[in-house]
């Protein structure tokens, strides 16, 4: 007979740190089963992104606004502030994307794009184009099965969206060094993008 400390319960999941007008909305397939447990996104030290978007001219605003040398997974709510907000393709916590359930991610693409024309982002950015490729397929009947890292010809509204690579450590090839090289690349899209508004 089993109990529940042979079956404990699955987290909760990460809730959606999304406003209107953000300036980046981070993508994730979706959580780690540890990152759910800490209630923080990208939780997991081995993970890149904090290290990588923490020496990215993209966050420098919320690195000064908060007094920090380095962002962690305890700031990420705080981010919002500074114009950045978290989601993920998948609510559903897994211990990786492969657990996930054939056809689970092009089931959530609807809701997250709905979140998306609610809250409007200027730049949605897709973590790796494991989470990208079904929402593409699902959001835009796009049979193409290429996916390119970077900026993509299709938008949500006015949000345009853009792939980088999946920070996690097994993503053997993003070096940190790339991974960063990612995040100052957003922050150029970024800066075009509120020049256009300002002409």
């Amino acid at each position: 007979m089993s109990t529940d400390d042979e079956n404990p319960a699955p987290p909760p999941t990460l809730p959606d740190l999304l406003r209107r007008g953000l300036d980046v909305v981070f993508i994730g397939i979706n959580p780690g089963l540890y990152s759910a447990r800490q209630g923080h996104y990208f939780a997991r030290r081995t993970n890149r992104f904090w290290p990588a978007f923490s020496r990215s001219r993209l966050s420098a605003a919320a690195r000064e606004g908060l007094g920090v040398a380095a962002l962690e997974p305890r700031h990420d709510a705080m981010l919002l502030d500074f114009g950045i907000g978290f989601t993920d393709v998948a609510k559903r916590p897994t211990g990786n994307a492969a657990e996930l359930a054939p056809g689970e991610l092009a089931a959530a693409v609807p809701a997250l794009v709905e979140k998306l024309r609610a809250t409007m982002p200027r730049i949605a950015c897709f973590h790796g184009v494991t989470g990208y490729r079904p929402f593409r397929r699902a959001a835009f009947a796009t049979a193409a099965e290429t996916v390119a890292l970077g900026l993509q010809d299709e938008t949500i509204g006015g949000t345009r969206l853009f792939v980088v690579p999946n920070p996690s450590p097994a993503n053997a090839h993003a070096t940190p060094a790339a991974q960063t090289i990612w995040y100052d690349r957003l922050a150029e899209l970024l800066d075009a993008l509120r020049c256009q508004r300002k002409l």
